[in-house]
């Protein structure tokens, strides 16, 4: 005769199993849109990339891009201008479905930004795109607050994954990333689950990603591991440097009082610095530099002439993301770092590639196992010792400002607890 405990334990799976076909649904569908939204925004920046750099004039008409940008975003996009961070905001403090427009909008100016020669990434699109699509299901299926909030996730996690390959990192990413320090278990099964259907759909279309290999990768010994954990910290500087610049970028331009006056004046600069310094690298996505920090000798100076490229761009208000650019920074971080480091180029390039990724998002775990999808897996301990310690040493803040701190990634040593978390409150108010 079955006892209690047992007749409980089967009587539970029946609320499991509803979950499961409930979710199911709503991430199979929401994970087709998504990835073919994902689709549709890379082979859209493909175009305007393959046009920019055939027809390099066009650079010059990037202040009059911008100004279309910020006046279509003034004039109609104001309830969606926040980006990703209003996705957080409604994650944290449920207030009101995510207006659909945030999609098609957000495609419209990633691509201008790019065809017009901006410094951005898809990343921020991609996800806007998903949790755009996503939030509309709260009302179409009568969802609870913390089913919103699941969606939202789902949402993320369906845009992150599709637009780089990458379906279990993109679906950590969309837990990881709502509150620093810990993850939402809740929506773990739908974030999974929207991540591999998004990335599946979006590879059904005609689009391909690009591809990376790291190869050399020596047995971790004590040396090999000191020289980790320096490259960790380096790359954990550089994706706070990449943070604080774009902060204070968007706080300068925000003395303009009229918003699309920024990307016009923005786009001015960044195209006159095109044209003095006479080559168009540090502008787009920078793909191929990024696939040549691999294998190839760079300029040193490469990783901060892209932080300083993208930074302006985005604080200037262009559309776009934040996550392709810190992957350049970091391959070329790590290219530069083999001259003062005994490790192979293309493992420092992997780690600096996920690792500034990290500390700029304060994401590690996502990153470490997007590392291993893009990568494989024989460098793994490599690329999760270089994102922890970047993690660490990227301080309290990000690339996102609405991410809040659940946890503090550590308590200084003889400082009070209570005081520490006080101190790390404080500073998020102050942002």
């Amino acid at each position: 005769m079955a006892s209690i405990k047992e007749k409980l334990t089967s009587i539970e799976q029946i609320p499991s199993l509803v979950y499961l076909c409930k979710w199911l649904l709503i991430c199979a569908i929401i994970g087709v849109l998504a990835g073919s939204a994902s689709a549709a925004l890379l082979e859209s920046l493909h175009w305007a990339t393959e046009y920019r750099e055939s027809h390099k004039w066009i650079i010059a008409l990037l202040p009059i891009g911008g100004l279309i940008v910020g006046l279509v975003y003034h004039y109609f996009g104001t309830s969606v201008v926040k980006g990703n961070n209003q996705l957080l905001e409604e994650f944290h403090s449920p207030n009101k479905i995510i207006p659909f427009k945030m999609a098609p909008l957000v495609l419209f100016g990633t691509v201008m930004t790019h065809l017009f020669g901006g410094s951005a990434g898809r990343e921020g699109s991609a996800v806007q795109m998903g949790g755009a699509i996503a939030d509309q299901f709260t009302k179409w299926f009568k969802l609870n607050k913390d089913d919103r909030k699941i969606v939202i996730v789902v949402g993320v996690s369906a845009g992150f994954a599709s637009v780089f390959g990458t379906p279990l990192a993109g679906a950590i990413f969309a837990l990881e990333v709502m509150v620093l320090g810990r993850m939402r278990y809740d929506a773990l099964f739908a974030s999974v689950l929207a991540g591999v259907i998004a990335d599946y759909a979006c590879k059904m279309w005609p689009v391909h990603h690009t591809h990376y290999g790291v190869e050399n990768v020596p047995g971790i010994a004590p040396d090999t591991l000191i020289y980790a954990i320096v490259a960790g910290l380096v790359f954990g500087l550089g994706g706070l440097a990449f943070s604080k610049l774009t902060h204070f970028f968007t706080v300068l331009f925000k003395k303009l009082n009229y918003p699309p006056l920024r990307p016009l004046i923005g786009g001015a600069v960044v195209a006159m610095a095109v044209y003095l310094i006479g080559t168009t690298k540090y502008i787009g996505l920078g793909v191929p530099t990024i696939v040549a920090a691999f294998d190839a000798d760079l300029p040193w100076y490469d990783f901060a002439a892209k932080l300083v490229f993208t930074a302006f761009t985005l604080g200037a208000g262009f559309k776009g993301g934040e996550v392709t650019p810190l992957f350049y920074i970091g391959a070329t971080l790590g290219n530069a770092l083999i001259w003062i480091l005994p490790l192979p180029t293309d493992l420092l390039a992997g780690m600096g590639f996920v690792a500034v990724f990290a500390a700029a998002t304060n994401t590690p775990i996502a990153c470490t196992v997007m590392a291993i999808e893009l990568f494989g897996a024989k460098g793994a301990v490599y690329f999760g010792i270089a994102c922890v310690v970047a993690y660490m040493f990227s301080g309290h803040s990000g690339i996102y400002s609405s991410q809040i701190v659940g946890s503090p990634k550590h308590f200084l040593f003889g400082v009070d607890k209570g005081k520490t978390l006080a101190a790390i409150e404080s500073f998020r108010k102050k942002k």
